[in-house]
């Protein structure tokens, strides 16, 4: 009951981010007011029914400019979300994670990565996200001091899903404008999504920046998850449940957490919670008044 109500949230926020509908009919993209504004989850600037900016595309695309102090929005604005949700907003709100999660659903022998092979293959998102994202466009620029934008130009498989494939079926002049660059990119979006049939959420845990990004706040958030100790027996049901590979038991606040509350379901003794700022500051002032 309690993933379904996730996978509505999820489809929810893909819906909400994504609600000009005109821009799928007549294959344009919107140019409101609101493309200015940074939502908090990959969701392509190019696609035609995004009504707000993507924060990655956004921040990729000032590093290289002088305008410093939008920079600092942007960057800003993402260091805002991932203090008060961390990567929440990868479990919760995220449409490519959703996306991810029912293909995933699709009945097929799964594969587990070995943890020899999965953790150094964790560290790879910042890979992309230190090198892709801020290095090369913050250093690679043109004479006009612009840089390109590298992870959305050669990897990013949102921007593929989301622009690039309903702007090129809906428009004949991108369809003969369409090169090698384009079948590359429909190649790492084919790959992905093949992966994500075998493996839960493989862009999530290998690939992605924003995750990345988020992950880093995953300890200081105001929503966290809290083990009671006085409860729980250790029997390891938690971390039997957990997809995302997360040390349950050792270090329930991983970067890897995606807050999803699976291994909170699976708790026979309820041992684990979800907390937020709110409710420490509840308990707090109950416990003074007592």
């Amino acid at each position: 009951m309690k993933n379904k109500v996730r996978y509505m949230i999820q489809a929810a926020a893909a819906v909400f981010f994504n609600g000009f509908a005109t821009g799928f009919i007549k294959g344009r993209i919107f140019r409101g007011k609101t493309k200015g504004i940074c939502i908090p989850v990959l969701n392509c600037y190019s696609c035609p029914g995004a009504v707000a900016a993507c924060p990655i595309g956004s921040l990729q695309a000032v590093l290289g400019s002088r305008n410093s102090k939008f920079s600092f929005y942007v960057l800003g604005t993402m260091m805002l979300f991932g203090v008060i949700l961390g990567r929440a907003i990868c479990g919760f709100l995220c449409p490519f994670g959703f996306i991810q999660e029912l293909i995933y659903k699709i009945k097929t022998p799964k594969i587990k990565i070995p943890q020899k092979i999965d953790r150094p293959l964790r560290y790879l998102k910042y890979v992309v996200l230190i090198v892709l994202v801020i290095v090369l466009p913050l250093f690679l620029t043109n004479e006009f001091g612009m840089g390109n934008p590298y992870y959305c130009k050669w990897l990013c498989p949102v921007g593929t899903l989301e622009g690039g494939l309903p702007l090129v079926l809906m428009n004949d002049s991108l369809k003969k404008a369409v090169g090698l660059l384009f079948s590359w990119k429909v190649g790492i979006l084919v790959v992905i999504l093949i992966l994500s049939v075998l493996i839960y959420r493989p862009f999530c845990k290998y690939l992605c920046p924003l995750g990345a990004f988020y992950g880093l706040f995953n300890r200081i958030s105001f929503v966290k998850l809290d083990i009671n100790r006085d409860k729980c027996v250790e029997c390891g049901l938690c971390e039997k449940t957990c997809k995302m590979n997360v040390s349950v038991l050792k270090n329930i606040n991983s970067t890897e957490c995606i807050r999803c509350g699976e291994c909170k379901s699976a708790c026979p003794k309820q041992a684990i919670d979800i907390k937020s700022l709110t409710r420490d500051v509840k308990s707090q002032e109950t416990s003074a008044e007592e």
